[in-house]
């Protein structure tokens, strides 16, 4: 894994420490259990010591990460621990809290990471052309390399096609329900076929591959699709690129009532009670909209380009990204970052929604510029993943100790797709 960050270690503002590299003879780890000898796999990013940039590469392109001076407490006092994505670089990334109080990042490459999806033993993400399904392979009393006590396995990679997959959520049925971008819909997956839509805007005429509005967000409620999140209302092929500073909408779905048309890049709708958040992204503000009059209400300004948001106990979690050319050209955001005389970052920032303050951050500077989507991993201190491509999933084989049986009882028989 040259060329970019290992898994490691930070002290709050200060750039993070990889773990000391284990010598050969000491690079198995173990997941201990009290009633069994373990599972027993081998993690590089977990023993080896971040590697001189590949011939060719520039030393730039390495990824510092530093954290707040709180934020290490926060993990603690909240008892969760992050998943965030990074498209641009192809990484999911596990952030946890070691015991000694220092915090623990671990990655792993999924081609295109975007949209996340986090439940406790439970990881689904969206990639390039497949939403990938992670299950926790530790039981309770188990942990990885001593203190991991989430650890992460690829168990299924469902085909969709290169769709442009945004967020993924999970119904109360426990269907996938995602963005499907390109086709302006939101869709399920199926097994005979690369996706099956469930909605689509009143103002898109047809399915087409053409991503025509960008749709991008969505809003869960009761474990149903409520809200989404689009660029425009455009109908046309990539007719939100020219829409990007006004015009963005977030469209109920149950009704397909456009609750409001006066957002700017909008992302990441969040149903909390009563009220909607969302990123008001070519602004840079996290907003709150009203359902009922759609009227919106500034909350807080963050330096860069939101993407992404996870709402957990009164905070709001957000991804921030640089711009992908010097500027946010045409967007109120750039302005915004001036008259402030700021500069924009990619990294999280926790946001206490009562007063808006930003109250802890993790910033990444160097190779990672774009961040996409974060979750929160609840009642987790310490996640670890093993990658799809990596050596060690070859050899990492678990099995349930009960036979399932032989003739399937009718209720357990899968339904035709």
């Amino acid at each position: 894994m040259s060329g970019g960050i290992m898994s490691k270690t930070a002290k709050p503002t200060e750039p993070a420490a990889a773990a000391s590299p284990a010598k050969p003879a000491k690079a198995r780890a173990a997941a201990k259990s009290s009633d069994r000898s373990g599972i027993e796999f081998t993690p590089p990013s977990d023993v080896e010591a971040p590697t001189a940039p590949a011939p060719g590469r520039k030393a730039a392109e390495q990824t510092k990460i530093s954290v707040s001076r709180g934020f290490s407490g926060w993990l603690g006092a909240q008892r969760c621990s992050l998943a965030f994505t990074s498209y641009q670089t192809g990484k999911l990334f596990l952030v946890g809290r070691m015991p000694d109080g220092k915090v623990s990042f671990h990655q792993q490459n999924y081609q295109r990471a975007m949209g996340v999806h986090a439940q406790k033993d439970r990881l689904y993400v969206g990639s390039l052309f497949q939403i990938w399904r992670l299950e926790n392979a530790l039981a309770p009393n188990e942990r990885a390399n001593q203190h991991h006590d989430r650890l992460y396995v690829p168990r299924n990679a469902q085909t969709v096609g290169d769709v442009d997959v945004h967020e993924v959520s999970v119904d109360r049925a426990g269907r996938i329900i995602f963005v499907n971008t390109k086709y302006s819909c939101l869709a399920t997956t199926s097994t005979r076929f690369g996706f099956r839509p469930i909605w689509k805007p009143m103002f898109i005429s047809k399915l087409a591959a053409e991503d025509r509005c960008h749709m991008n967000g969505l809003a869960m409620e009761d474990g149903l699709p409520r809200y989404v999140t689009a660029v425009s209302q455009s109908d046309v092929l990539n007719g939100w690129r020219e829409r990007r500073h006004e015009g963005g909408v977030l469209i109920d779905v149950q009704n397909d009532r456009i609750v409001t048309d006066q957002l700017s890049m909008p992302h990441s709708p969040r149903v909390v009670g009563k009220q909607i958040y969302a990123l008001d992204s070519g602004r840079g503000w996290i907003i709150r909209i009203d359902p009922q009059t759609g009227a919106k209400e500034d909350i807080a300004f963050c330096p860069g380009f939101l993407r992404g948001m996870t709402v957990h106990n009164g905070f709001a979690i957000v991804t921030v990204s640089l711009p992908r050319d010097g500027a946010f050209k045409g967007l109120e955001l750039d302005a915004a970052l001036k008259k402030r005389d700021g500069e924009p970052w990619c990294g999280v920032l926790i946001v206490n929604l009562s007063s808006g303050d930003i109250v802890e951050f993790i910033r990444l500077d160097g190779q990672v510029k774009e961040l996409f989507d974060v979750a929160v991993i609840p009642e987790t201190l310490l996640p670890m993943a093993i990658g799809a491509n990596s050596p060690e999933m070859h050899s990492f084989i678990t099995y349930d100790k009960q036979f399932a049986p032989l003739i399937p009882p009718a209720a357990a028989r899968p339904a035709a797709a």
